[in-house]
């Protein structure tokens, strides 16, 4: 059984969408997105520099756009029984799914990016990844010093979320802490004011129920029902990430193997620590298609 995943957003690297506009239809979409959604995504995915695709507004259109464009130059259609995003990936893999056009996710991820930007300029506020450590002990840290655990990755990642001055003290024992290169506290109360005018254009957005299972970041459950999947991925917005249920979720569910949407690599790593007898498959570029192609043929099933 295969399932395929979507990163989210930290995974982006200037240039990231150079290879795969190289094909005329592909690099037509990327024209068209943008002046749907009156973004540059030609100038960002291709020209923009580290520190200008960094900005929130900027990185979750190209991470979403990425995805979309890699899931073109594969034959997925009728063989993955499974599909689940990280963060902003959950809006990729709904359309991976049917559940929405790409169209409409990348209005949907214009808007999120601007307002989650927007909301993380009110108060300062930040995230950092917290490696290895027992896990209630890092837990236990992070409630301590009254920050928020927006990322529960599993593989011995949590990421912690809130004020800036209780991130750069915190020290669970036997543990690192990383800081991360945003601009605010994601999937936190800091993020409330982007809830409600994503909430309104979901609601105007077309649904389908997808034929295959849609996995949540809220708790990892597997849905089908269109409305509700892309309501909790508006709700997801203010509420923490629980990508080790997800992980634990694919497992159980049967998923053999795994395919990472461009930009991959992040979710592929977190899947072999943490559940090493499903195997990993990452689309990094064109030149990734006929590997991927072999994968999908080793894993995917017809269904219909």
């Amino acid at each position: 059984m295969l399932a395929i995943i979507a990163p989210g957003q930290g995974a982006q690297t200037p240039g990231m969408l150079s290879p795969w506009i190289e094909d005329s239809e592909s690099r037509a979409l990327l024209i068209q997105w943008s002046d749907a959604i009156g973004l540059d995504l030609i100038h960002l995915g291709i020209h923009a520099s580290a520190d200008e695709i960094k900005d929130t507004a900027h990185a979750q259109p190209l991470i979403v756009a990425a995805g979309l464009l890699s899931a073109r130059t594969i034959e997925i259609a009728g063989k993955y029984t499974h599909v689940a995003g990280h963060s902003v990936g959950e809006i990729t893999a709904a359309a991976i799914a049917g559940v929405i056009t790409p169209l409409d996710a990348m209005k949907l991820v214009r808007l999120r990016g601007s307002e989650m930007a927007k909301a993380a300029s009110v108060k300062p506020s930040g995230m950092a990844a917290v490696l290895g450590g027992e896990r209630d002990v890092v837990l236990a840290a992070i409630k301590s010093a009254e920050l928020i655990a927006a990322n529960d990755n599993g593989a011995g990642q949590i990421v912690a979320a809130g004020d800036l001055d209780a991130l750069a003290k915190l020290a669970p024992e036997g543990a690192r802490v990383r800081p991360l290169a945003v601009a605010g506290a994601f999937h936190t109360s800091f993020m409330q004011s982007a809830v409600a005018p994503l909430r309104e254009l979901a609601g105007e957005i077309a649904v389908t129920d997808s034929k295959v299972g849609v996995l949540s970041n809220k708790d990892g459950a597997v849905l089908t029902n269109g409305r509700e999947i892309l309501d909790r991925i508006v709700e997801q917005i203010s509420n923490p990430v629980r990508w080790d249920l997800c992980m634990s979720t694919l497992q159980s569910e049967g998923v053999t193997g795994v395919l990472e949407l461009a930009p991959a690599g992040t979710l592929v790593g977190l899947v072999k620590r943490a559940t090493p007898d499903v195997v990993q498959f990452a689309l990094k570029s064109p030149a990734d298609v006929e590997g991927a192609q072999q994968f999908i043929a080793a894993h995917g099933e017809i269904t219909k």
